[in-house]
Formats: structure tokens, sequence, C-alpha cells
């Protein structure tokens, strides 16, 4: 029989709402017995949040022969987040309800080659027109998050990386626009945020150990466990695109030689692609990544021989990478995200699923099931606000936010 906890922390909160998130609606009774909490925790807690408006009771009731149980399901518009995903090229601005929901999407400038400084300035009034375009009062806005490529400094909300962004190391983004806007600020890294946006909002179990494979400009990944991101020593866990392929290969920003994203990443392909002067001309490739390569891709959905093998190559470096992720976690649920996978998604997933059918170490106790992202250009800026709900619904889940001054 379970032990039943009689102190209602924080932590119990965030257990709480996670299984009304993910297994709603359900009685108070069904979140004793899953939980493992008293029944008076469970009251006082259920309480709490209906009055603080994040749960609310269905209307429904299940019979029992007894008492029929109130149901209870998460209040989609108790609150929104923001997410703001900030890369070099472009930027994207997302709200969502409480469930995860996308509620408004705009496109904005990116980090291009402006400072810092100026560009924080311009999302801030971009943020201000986005919630005002939307409708929404800022004092239902839980918080605003922004992610970027990784490396990044959570404590200190700073980017101390990549390449492509060498004018944003060190500067002090959150901090900068916490004191521009009246919402709690926080700064993650792009994957981790893809991942628990993909976990959130797909409504994945608790019980998973669950992955998402994010590549855009890079190759990273985030694992959640527990219902909780998987952070690491210094929040910079699961770097997929930083296992080497080959000891003696290309340098990388990084240190390390022959990571895995100096091959298989879209601006490797790109870089692959612009090599053959013929193939460049005929798909039309510039100067713009993302674009490039979904030229590319398109080309290989549609079976064109050598942008077919390009994409094919990048997809089964990548599926052995995964490989290696899904033995040391024990993965069991999986998600492609990213910009790279909006095309040619499902020829990464085919590589992959081939890959861990025929080789995971644990194949025969369970599957792993690997699926595409249905908003694969978006995840990054739907997980930041899915950060911010967590922080903000789920108190000792989610990483701390600066409150604007």
């Amino acid at each position: 029989m379970a032990r039943r906890e009689t102190a209602a922390g924080p932590g119990s909160r965030a257990l709480v709402v996670d299984l009304i998130r993910s297994s709603g609606p359900i009685s108070r009774v069904e979140l004793t017995e899953a939980t493992g909490l008293t029944q008076p925790s469970i009251s006082n807690i259920v309480r709490r949040l209906i009055d603080d408006g994040v749960v609310r009771e269905t209307g429904a009731t299940i019979a029992t022969g007894g008492k029929p149980r109130t149901l209870l399901t998460i209040n989609s518009r108790a609150v929104f987040g923001i997410g703001i995903q900030l890369g070099v090229e472009n930027a994207v601005c997302i709200a969502t309800d409480t469930t995860g929901g996308v509620f408004g999407r705009q496109l904005l400038d990116g980090a291009g080659s402006g400072e810092p400084q100026q560009v924080i300035e311009r999302l801030a009034r971009d943020y201000r027109g986005f919630l005002a375009g939307l409708g929404i009062d800022e004092t239902r806005v839980a918080g605003l998050s922004i992610v970027t490529p990784g490396p990044i400094d959570l404590q200190r909300g700073l980017v101390i990386g990549p390449p492509s962004m060498q004018r944003w190391v060190d500067f002090p983004l959150r901090d900068a626009l916490a004191e521009l806007v009246s919402v709690p600020v926080l700064v993650d890294n792009d994957s981790a945020a893809s991942a628990l946006g993909e976990f959130w909002s797909r409504q994945i179990s608790r019980d998973a150990t669950y992955a998402c494979i994010y590549m855009g400009s890079g190759i990273g990944a985030g694992i959640v466990a527990g219902g909780a991101l998987y952070r690491g020593a210094s929040s910079n866990p699961a770097e997929l695109g930083h296992i080497s392929i080959d000891a003696a290969g290309i340098e990388c920003f990084c240190g390390n030689r022959g990571c895995l994203e100096r091959y298989a990443a879209p601006p490797a392909v790109v870089a692959a692609a612009r090599a053959h002067a013929a193939l460049s001309r005929e798909l039309g490739l510039d100067a713009d990544t993302e674009r490039s390569f979904d030229s590319i891709a398109r080309a290989a959905v549609q079976g064109h021989p050598a942008a077919l093998e390009l994409v094919e190559a990048s997809a089964g470096q990548l599926a052995v990478a995964t490989l290696s992720l899904a033995n040391l976690f024990d993965i069991d649920r999986m998600t492609l995200a990213g910009w790279g996978f909006a095309i040619a998604g499902s020829i990464y997933a085919r590589a992959i699923r081939n890959a861990l059918d025929q080789r995971a170490f644990a194949r025969r106790a369970h599957s792993v099931t690997v699926e595409l992202s249905s908003n694969p250009r978006d995840t990054a800026a739907v997980g930041a606000a899915a950060l911010i709900l967590q922080s903000s619904l789920a108190p000792g889940h989610g990483p701390s936010m600066i409150r604007s001054h």
C-alpha cells in the first residue's frame, strides 16, 4: 500500500497540476490514489488551485455507488504564457493558454546583426503590440520567456553561444528584457523549451521518459522525466549535436571534433549542396539557410536523387546519435521538432525508427514511439510559453524567473 504523505509543499502542487493536465478530467479521489498524498492534503491543494483560477470543476460527475465524484480539469484561460523563439534570421512570438494550446502567433525580425540592447527594445515593443492585437490584458500574462540556441547560463539569464549569436555572448538578456516589460521574464535553451512544449501540449503522461529531438541551425535534445525537464549541472544537457561521430573529424566551436551537427544539421547539408554548383543552381539555393534547406528537403521528398542522398545521409547520422540517446536515458517516447523536420521529417523519422527497432538496447522490453511535431517551426516558441506556465502553475518544476522592476 502506498505511503501517505501529510506535507503538501510546492512539489505536491506541481505534481497535482501535472496530473490534472495530463490525465484530466480527474477526481480528487483519483488524485489521492495517484499521488500518495492524504485526502485532506489533496483537498487543500485543489481548493487553492480553484481559488487561483488554475483548476475548475467540470460540472460532470462519476457515479461510484456512494457520493458522486466531481471531476477536475485545467482552466484553459486562467493565464497566458508568452514565448519568443529568437534566431538570427527571424523570431516567433507565441501566446498559449494554460493547456499549452496556441492562442496567437506573430513572426518577428530576428537578432540579425543589430546591437543586443536595440534588439531587446524592439522585442519589448513587439511584445506589447502582440498582446494588444490579441486583446490580452497584461494582468493575465504569467510571464515572458525568450529562448535561443545553446549553450546558455540559466541562473544569470545569459547566452554563452553559439557562434551565430556572438554579439549576444554574456549580454544580460533576461535582466535587460525584464527592465522593459511588466511581467516576469526567463531565458532558456530552445531545445529544452521544445521538449517541455511538446510534453505539455501533447498531454504526455508524467510516467513517460520522453525526449524531443530539436533540429534547426543545430541539433539538440530535451529530456522530460517525472514530469520535469532533466536539467543537468548547468541546464545544458542532451546536446545531441555535440556527440562526436568522428574523433579526428571537423573542428567544432564547442572545442570538440567530429560533432554530429557539423555533418548532419541543416547548415551542413546546405553547404554540401552548395559545393555542387549544378545542384545549387537547380534548387535555387541562396544565403538563407532555412529557405535553402527547405528547397533541398522538398526535392528529397519528391525523389530528386542528389537531394535525397544528402538528406538520407543526414538522417542516417542523426539516427545513430539518437540511438545512443535512447540507450543512455531508456527513452520510451520521442518527438522530432524544429524547422529542420518541417518538410523531410518523414525521412528522418523512418531512419530513426529503423535504428531503434533494430538496435535499441531495451527493444525487447519496450518499443520507442517516434512522432513528428505537428508544429515543427514554432515548437521552441510554444515551449518557451510552456516554461512560463510550468514555472507559474507548478512551482518547483520550472526555472526561476526575474520580475520586472
